[in-house]
């Protein structure tokens, strides 16, 4: 210890010297030494003073930013989570209506289609009828004229008897009337030709009329009238169908229509609210957006802020701490220097140590502070509507193969195709009655089976993020304390290895001090001893008596003659060798505990450092199974998050494909009776449309030539010998008569 030294010395400055000041009348050394170590204790204690005033506002101004800025970054990230939920849940919301209002759309087009489609169908068979009507019209009234005019000449005949009343009749008709009615009923027949559809009937009337006009009665005449009749009731009939057939078609249209508007308008309506939802959204999702963007950068400078204020807070509290340490380890040096020197003898300050005196310690001692851890359809929407006309459709196309060139076989046939198209139409209805029901049902299982996976799903999310995340007991939570309390531990170890470095050094400063302290006094004792002992040759048992000289009237003064010799400060310097063999003892006494002490600070140090090294294995180990725990949680937590979402998703594509399918099985759940009456009317129809056509004389008459039509070259034999005939029969089979006969000799001919 420096100051043992200087101490040391200073007294026996004192002590040799004198307590008086000098000639000079200057301070001592030791008076000087004394004010100035007072000075700088006063000095010492202003400065503290002033230090902590500056440390008291810097800490104000510390906490009030960290308080702030911590709550102003809860509050930050708060906003942020619930932004970023609600930015997500506008961005699923805007998928959703996007998808609606693409489906809306290519709804409304397909709408508009369709009313275009039936418009334009409308149309045309609108046309078709006017132009049909117009021609069945003036072809009755053709008939009727060409039938009347005949009638007037009684030509509407096919009795016998009824010839001879035409004889009779015509007789009363002179030459010139005659040809006059001639010119008529040519007229009439002329116009009434142009509507004959058939080969037959025309030749029929074509000879007729280029046959000479007698004004008797011919038997072709009347059979021009029975043509002309049989084909005014048809066209009245066709007219009488196209008619309905208008009607119905008109009505269905005007049905359809309707259903297609109030269809559009609630799409049109639904579209514009979607349009303007998506228009809220992106105006929200953009201002969430920006408030979400400005967050993060406020949330950005606090944490930039706190970043640098808490390092530089803890670095000011470290230097702040360190300033005191360092002032108030000076001021005990001072204080202890001081209590040393300042007394009024340098025996006294030298004599309070811990061996004879509680008030001055000369003694280190080492102060280890062992430090405690903290706690931490086909498209079905134009179809299924236009099935409304369906059969009418069907009777149109009909009634169009009868307009052609064949109005027969072929409408027929395609009746036939009619019909079975019909019953192939009412399994495909019942088949996708069938399909709708058994997916509805199979698609609210799935949804329901979801619905409660969800929900799974949720309740062990919600327990993985508080296992997590809930504060004191949550996983980060106990982290956060383990890696604190490792922090700690580690800062411990540090600080108490600084210590226990700069205890040794002080001791073996200490100690050399000591050592030095030692040999000089030990010298000065050595000196001073020689010095007295040797004034021991000056001692006189009696005093010198004092005589009068010669010459003299009084005798001279007195030197130091009743001293008995020359002692000079023996006295004093006796005292002053026991004081320095006093110091010396307890310097040495000293030497021996500071070894001491210092040997028991080493094993106190020793083992805190074992005790504090069992514990940083401890929390090390604490801290790698609680990770492993976190890293296995938050696993855990993103598959379950990954499966809920999947799981949602399924539920929504479910629920979704319920909505896509709703219009299709709605309708024909609805409907499928309707549309069975309507195919079991239409079939109806059909069939008894086939019966009429197979019963009327002309089906009758192309059946015939179709037949005789088939006979190709064998038409004249077969008509001339009869069918019958073997000379028909092999001509057909294409071999001689004879080689026919021979095969088969019962035939007629053989």
């Amino acid at each position: 210890m420096k100051t043992v030294w200087l101490t040391t010395l200073a007294f026996a400055t004192c002590f040799l010297h004198g307590k008086a000041e000098d000639a000079a009348g200057k301070d001592r050394a030791i008076t000087k030494v004394v004010k100035m170590l007072e000075a700088m204790l006063e000095k010492s204690r202003a400065d503290g003073d002033a230090d902590r005033k500056v440390y008291a506002k810097f800490l104000c101004y510390c906490n009030t930013n960290k308080a702030e800025k911590t709550a102003e970054i809860e509050s930050l990230s708060k906003d942020i989570d619930s932004l970023e939920t609600k930015i997500e849940e506008l961005k699923a919301s805007t998928g959703v209506l996007s998808k609606e209002v693409a489906r809306l759309d290519a709804d409304m087009a397909d709408n508009e289609l369709a009313q275009e489609k039936a418009t334009k169908q409308r149309m045309k068979e609108n046309e078709k009828f006017e132009e049909l009507k117009e021609d069945l019209t003036e072809a009755v009234e053709q008939m009727g004229k060409a039938i009347d005019t005949l009638a007037e000449v009684g030509a509407d005949q096919t009795l016998e008897k009824a010839a001879n009343d035409h004889k009779q009749f015509m007789a009363g008709y002179k030459k010139k009337d005659l040809l006059a009615l001639h010119s008529s009923v040519r007229e009439a027949l002329t116009a009434a030709s142009a509507f004959l559809q058939d080969d037959n009937h025309r030749k029929v009337m074509e000879s007729f009329l280029q046959a000479p006009f007698t004004g008797t009665y011919s038997a072709q005449s009347g059979e021009v009238v029975g043509i002309l009749k049989d084909m005014r009731d048809t066209f009245k009939a066709n007219l009488a169908s196209a008619t309905i057939l208008e009607d119905k078609q008109t009505k269905a249209y005007m049905a359809f229509m309707v259903s297609q508007k109030e269809a559009f308008k609630k799409m049109k309506d639904m579209f514009e609210i979607k349009q303007e939802q998506l228009g809220e959204n992106d105006s929200e999702l953009a201002a969430k957006k920006e408030k979400l963007e400005e967050a993060e950068k406020q949330k950005g400078v606090c944490e930039d802020f706190l970043s640098e204020l808490v390092p530089l807070c803890d670095s000011k509290t470290a230097e702040y701490n360190e300033r005191n340490m360092l002032r108030a380890s000076e001021d005990a040096a001072i204080s202890e220097a001081l209590s040393i020197l300042n007394k009024d003898s340098a025996f006294n300050t030298f004599g309070k140590v811990k061996a004879t005196s509680e008030e001055v310690e000369f003694i280190q001692t080492a102060a280890i502070t062992v430090h405690s851890p903290a706690a931490g359809a086909t498209r079905s929407s134009a179809i299924h509507l236009l099935q409304a006309a369906g059969a009418s459709t069907r009777l149109a196309k009909v009634m169009a193969l009868l307009e052609g060139g064949n109005p027969f076989a072929e409408v027929l046939e395609e009746i036939e195709k009619m019909l079975e198209l019909i019953t192939e139409e009412g399994a495909l209805d019942k088949e996708k009655k069938e399909w709708c029901m058994d997916e509805r049902e199979e698609t609210n299982e799935k949804i329901e089976k979801k619905e409660m996976q969800i929900l799974a799903l949720e309740e062990k999310i919600d327990k993985l993020t508080s296992e997590i995340e809930k504060p004191e007991t949550g996983l980060l939570a106990m982290i956060d304390t383990a890696e604190t309390e490792l922090q700690q531990n580690v800062e411990d170890q540090k600080s108490e290895t600084k210590s226990r470095t700069e205890d040794n050094l002080v001791y073996q400063a200490t100690i050399a001090d000591l050592t030095d302290a030692t040999g000089l006094l030990t010298a000065a004792i050595k000196v001073l001893n020689k010095y007295y002992e040797s004034l021991e040759k000056y001692d006189k048992e009696e005093a010198e008596e004092v005589k009068v000289l010669p010459g003299e009237d009084e005798a001279r003064p007195e030197a130091w003659e009743d001293e008995k010799g020359y002692k000079g400060q023996s006295e004093k310097g006796n005292k002053a060798i026991e004081t320095l063999q006093f110091i010396l003892e307890n310097t040495e006494k000293e030497e021996k505990t500071a070894h001491e002490d210092d040997m028991k600070a080493q094993h106190e140090f020793e083992d805190s450092m074992t005790k504090l090294k069992e514990e940083e294995k401890k929390l090390g180990k604490s801290l790698v199974k609680l990770k492993k725990q976190l890293a296995e949680k938050r696993a855990e937590l993103l598959e379950s998050k990954k499966s809920l979402k999947e799981t949602i998703a399924v539920k929504e594509a479910a629920e979704a494909y319920l909505l896509k399918i709703k219009p299709g099985c709605d309708f024909i759940m609805e409907n499928i009776e309707k549309r069975n009456d309507a195919r079991s009317l239409e079939s109806d129809a059909l069939k008894k449309a086939a019966e009429l056509l197979k019963g009327t004389p002309a089906y009758k008459a192309a059946e015939s030539e179709a037949e005789l039509e088939s006979l190709g070259g064998c038409k004249e034999t077969c008509v001339d010998e009869g069918r019958s005939h073997a000379k028909c029969k092999a001509c057909l089979a294409d071999v001689t008569v004879p080689g026919y006969c021979a095969g088969h000799p019962d035939t007629d001919g053989c």
